[in-house]
Protein backbone atom coordinates (compact mmCIF):
# COMPACT_ATOMS: atom_id res chain seq x y z
CA UNK A 1 0.00 0.00 0.00
CA UNK A 2 0.93 3.40 -0.71
CA UNK A 3 0.65 6.50 1.08
CA UNK A 4 -0.98 7.81 -1.99
CA UNK A 5 -3.80 4.68 -1.65
CA UNK A 6 -3.82 5.37 2.32
CA UNK A 7 -4.46 9.00 1.79
CA UNK A 8 -7.57 8.07 -1.16
CA UNK A 9 -8.83 5.40 1.73
CA UNK A 10 -8.76 7.93 4.52
CA UNK A 11 -10.65 10.60 2.45
CA UNK A 12 -12.80 8.12 1.67
CA UNK A 13 -13.97 7.14 5.26
CA UNK A 14 -13.87 10.80 5.96
CA UNK A 15 -16.67 11.58 3.75
CA UNK A 16 -18.49 8.33 4.10
CA UNK A 17 -18.57 9.58 8.15
CA UNK A 18 -19.87 13.22 7.30
CA UNK A 19 -22.19 12.34 4.56
CA UNK A 20 -23.78 9.31 6.41
CA UNK A 21 -23.00 11.24 10.05
CA UNK A 22 -21.20 8.10 11.43
CA UNK A 23 -19.61 9.49 14.48
CA UNK A 24 -18.02 6.79 15.69
CA UNK A 25 -16.07 6.24 12.15
CA UNK A 26 -14.88 9.85 12.33
CA UNK A 27 -13.67 9.29 15.77
CA UNK A 28 -11.83 6.11 14.43
CA UNK A 29 -10.01 8.15 11.91
CA UNK A 30 -9.34 10.84 14.19
CA UNK A 31 -7.44 8.19 16.71
CA UNK A 32 -5.84 6.01 13.91
CA UNK A 33 -4.04 8.86 12.37
CA UNK A 34 -2.99 10.11 16.04
CA UNK A 35 -2.02 6.93 17.02
CA UNK A 36 0.07 6.88 13.63
CA UNK A 37 1.56 9.86 14.26
CA UNK A 38 2.74 9.53 18.02
CA UNK A 39 3.94 5.94 17.47
CA UNK A 40 5.14 5.73 13.58
CA UNK A 41 3.40 2.50 13.01
CA UNK A 42 1.60 3.45 10.19
CA UNK A 43 -0.77 1.30 8.24
CA UNK A 44 1.02 1.41 4.35
CA UNK A 45 3.92 0.51 5.84
CA UNK A 46 2.21 -2.30 8.35
CA UNK A 47 0.55 -3.74 5.05
CA UNK A 48 3.58 -3.79 3.00
CA UNK A 49 5.47 -5.69 5.77
CA UNK A 50 2.80 -8.42 5.69
CA UNK A 51 2.63 -8.59 2.03
CA UNK A 52 6.72 -9.10 1.64
CA UNK A 53 6.97 -5.09 -0.31
CA UNK A 54 8.94 -2.22 0.17
CA UNK A 55 7.02 0.64 -1.53
CA UNK A 56 7.71 3.62 0.26
CA UNK A 57 10.18 6.30 -1.10
CA UNK A 58 10.57 9.90 0.67
CA UNK A 59 10.11 11.62 -2.39
CA UNK A 60 6.29 9.78 -2.55
CA UNK A 61 4.00 12.99 -2.81
CA UNK A 62 6.55 15.48 -2.95
CA UNK A 63 6.20 16.53 -7.27
CA UNK A 64 9.91 14.86 -7.07
CA UNK A 65 11.25 18.31 -5.69
CA UNK A 66 14.07 18.66 -3.59
CA UNK A 67 13.59 20.30 -0.52
CA UNK A 68 16.06 20.88 2.31
CA UNK A 69 15.92 18.53 5.80
CA UNK A 70 15.91 21.02 8.60
CA UNK A 71 14.03 18.83 10.99
CA UNK A 72 14.83 15.38 11.87
CA UNK A 73 10.96 14.21 11.69
CA UNK A 74 9.43 12.21 8.90
CA UNK A 75 6.51 14.68 6.75
CA UNK A 76 4.10 11.70 6.68
CA UNK A 77 4.35 11.27 10.44
CA UNK A 78 3.72 15.30 10.98
CA UNK A 79 1.23 15.45 8.20
CA UNK A 80 -0.79 12.52 10.76
CA UNK A 81 -0.63 14.43 13.64
CA UNK A 82 -1.94 17.47 11.90
CA UNK A 83 -4.87 15.68 10.59
CA UNK A 84 -5.60 14.39 13.63
CA UNK A 85 -5.48 17.25 15.37
CA UNK A 86 -7.36 19.24 12.98
CA UNK A 87 -10.16 16.84 12.84
CA UNK A 88 -10.15 16.84 16.44
CA UNK A 89 -10.31 20.29 16.88
CA UNK A 90 -12.92 20.78 14.09
CA UNK A 91 -15.47 17.88 14.36
CA UNK A 92 -15.25 17.27 18.31
CA UNK A 93 -15.24 20.66 19.80
CA UNK A 94 -16.48 23.52 16.94
CA UNK A 95 -18.38 21.10 14.98
CA UNK A 96 -21.04 23.59 14.70
CA UNK A 97 -19.19 26.20 13.57
CA UNK A 98 -16.70 24.43 11.36
CA UNK A 99 -18.71 22.14 9.80
CA UNK A 100 -17.36 23.21 6.31
CA UNK A 101 -13.60 22.46 7.27
CA UNK A 102 -14.20 18.90 7.94
CA UNK A 103 -15.89 18.53 4.56
CA UNK A 104 -13.28 20.67 2.88
CA UNK A 105 -10.34 18.21 4.32
CA UNK A 106 -12.26 15.22 3.23
CA UNK A 107 -12.04 16.43 -0.65
CA UNK A 108 -8.74 17.84 -0.16
CA UNK A 109 -7.23 14.33 1.11
CA UNK A 110 -9.59 12.63 -1.31
CA UNK A 111 -8.08 14.83 -4.20
CA UNK A 112 -4.67 14.15 -3.25
CA UNK A 113 -5.17 10.44 -3.03
CA UNK A 114 -6.63 10.20 -6.55
CA UNK A 115 -3.30 12.99 -7.82
CA UNK A 116 -0.54 12.11 -5.43
CA UNK A 117 -0.29 16.27 -4.73
CA UNK A 118 -0.90 16.74 -1.33
CA UNK A 119 -0.35 20.39 -0.46
CA UNK A 120 0.03 19.79 3.32
CA UNK A 121 2.27 17.42 2.59
CA UNK A 122 4.38 19.59 -0.07
CA UNK A 123 4.22 22.29 2.92
CA UNK A 124 5.72 20.04 5.81
CA UNK A 125 8.43 19.23 3.18
CA UNK A 126 8.91 22.77 2.50
CA UNK A 127 9.04 23.41 5.92
CA UNK A 128 12.22 21.18 6.63
CA UNK A 129 10.74 18.17 7.43
CA UNK A 130 12.19 14.82 6.63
Amino acid sequence: MTNRAYRLLVGVVLLTGLYFELPILIYGLIGLTIFEGITNWRLPIIVNWITGRNQETLTEGSLGLGFKQRIPFDAERAWRLVLGSVLFIVYVLYYDHLWFLAWFMGFAIFGAGLSGVCPLFIGLKWAGFR
